[in-house]
């Protein structure tokens, strides 16, 4: 049966499910593995396919995908053992921030921890696993309800760490559109305040976490 292209498509099991023409990709996992980075920044121009790619890690390495070898068994890089055997196997979060596009500063750090608060969510069978405190189970609880702009700075580290003693694997973050809100903050004239939250939210999240 001919293939269809599927134009505007970005998630990858999708593109794989329905048998959609797609150029195969996936010797971009072993690139970045073999790099070992401790974090990653691609940046390419829009409509390069990096949220597309972004799909295709999360597929691969992400604990919530173990066992669909069938997303990847066609793929360049399944001809590697190495390769099969890691398929499934890690604590992933992925988030996207394309949707931060808010005219004031307050704005847009409340769409930043609503979408902090949503990754709480999918993960609040952490809160009963045992593998938390009192405190923790709280701060838990204060993230989803209602976290200051301070709770949000830590809150993406607090949950590697959460979820590294649950799965006692290091954890992948996978972030989509990073810059978005520096772009809105840019045209809307709160640069300076965005700048100073996200850099430490980033500091926080990549270069001082230690459960990557």
């Amino acid at each position: 049966m001919a293939r269809t292209v599927g134009i505007g498509k970005q998630n990858y099991e999708k593109i794989v499910k329905n048998n959609n023409f797609y150029i195969d990709k996936t010797n971009f996992i072993k690139e970045w593995w073999e790099n070992d980075d401790e974090v990653t920044l691609i940046a390419r121009p829009r409509r390069f396919g990096k949220t597309l790619n972004i799909s295709m890690v999360e597929r691969f390495f992400s604990v919530d995908y173990a066992n669909r070898s069938d997303l990847f068994e066609n793929m360049n890089i399944w001809k590697e053992k190495k390769y099969q055997e890691m398929q499934g196997k890690y604590p992933v979060i992925s988030l996207s921030f394309a949707n931060v596009k808010e005219n004031t500063f307050e704005r847009a750090v409340l769409r930043i921890c609503q979408i902090i608060a949503d990754l709480y969510r999918e993960k609040e069978f952490l809160k009963d696993s045992g593998f938390l405190a009192e405190s923790e189970r709280a701060y838990f609880t204060k993230v989803i309800d209602g976290m200051t702009e301070i709770d949000a700075i830590v809150s993406l580290q607090r949950l590697c760490s959460y979820m590294q003693r649950y799965y006692k694997q290091d954890v992948i973050i996978l972030l989509d559109e990073y810059d978005t809100p520096m772009q809105e903050a840019y045209l809307n004239g709160y640069w300076n305040e965005i700048v100073s939250f996200i850099r430490n939210l980033f500091n926080c999240t990549f270069k001082t976490n230690p459960y990557l």
